[in-house]
């Protein structure tokens, strides 16, 4: 093979690089924003099953449970419900647009990660204005068919309810005041009880009781 068509075919794959890079860029700027709403609007569907009594909720701040990034939010009763119309200053688009009047807290959503046998768990909390939890929901995970993947059954989530961060303990077989764990599965039941929820809670207690924001 000579010298120039070694160099014919360099150019060649350089271009094939070049124009399939491209392609992926456009792709990925059409679809990312597509894939981005649909996960705004599947959090805001999960954060009202948390909490379906609260008429507004809004995100408080940030956190990074295993270096991952998560938010904790407040659920609010409000005196009176507005619909505005509202531009989107982007598309020019009207859209309504809820305002809440007089809000008043009654409980909070935390975002959290639990280290499992084989993933990190996702899960969401929820906690009246005491920080006694009312439920929790697994957001995703890869734990183990028929083992791991039992923390998705009610027996196992309706353990939570009334719990506080102190009695988010795994015992292994029945308990009455902490969390009883799956058979074959402990270690996704800490992960969820003791990592993803229990510190998701504590978190929540420290942050607010220094203010919000802090």
């Amino acid at each position: 093979m000579t010298v120039k068509e070694m160099a014919k075919i360099t150019f060649n794959l350089v271009v094939i690089y070049m124009v399939g890079g491209l392609i992926l860029a456009v792709i990925y700027g059409i679809t990312s924003p597509i894939k981005f709403q649909k996960e705004k609007a599947e959090l805001e569907a999960a954060l009202l099953t948390m909490m379906p009594e609260a008429e507004n909720i809004e995100e408080l701040g940030e956190w990074e449970p295993h270096h991952k990034h998560a938010k904790y939010y407040v659920g609010q009763k409000c005196a009176e419900v507005r619909m505005n119309i509202v531009t989107d200053t982007k598309t020019g688009e009207e859209k309504e647009e809820k305002e809440c009047i007089g809000p008043e807290d009654i409980g909070y959503i935390v975002d959290g990660y639990g280290k499992g046998y084989s993933s990190y768990i996702h899960v969401l909390s929820s906690v009246d204005k005491n920080f006694v939890l009312k439920k929790i929901k697994i957001q995703g995970h890869g734990e183990t068919p028929g083992l791991g993947d039992e923390i998705e059954k009610d027996y196992f989530l309706n353990q939570f309810k009334g719990k506080t961060a102190d009695k988010l303990v795994v015992i292994k077989g029945e308990t009455e005041d902490k969390i009883e764990a799956i058979t074959g599965a402990t270690i996704s039941s800490r992960a969820v009880a003791e990592d993803g929820v229990r510190k998701g809670v504590e978190m929540l207690e420290e942050k607010l009781s220094k203010g919000v924001g802090e």
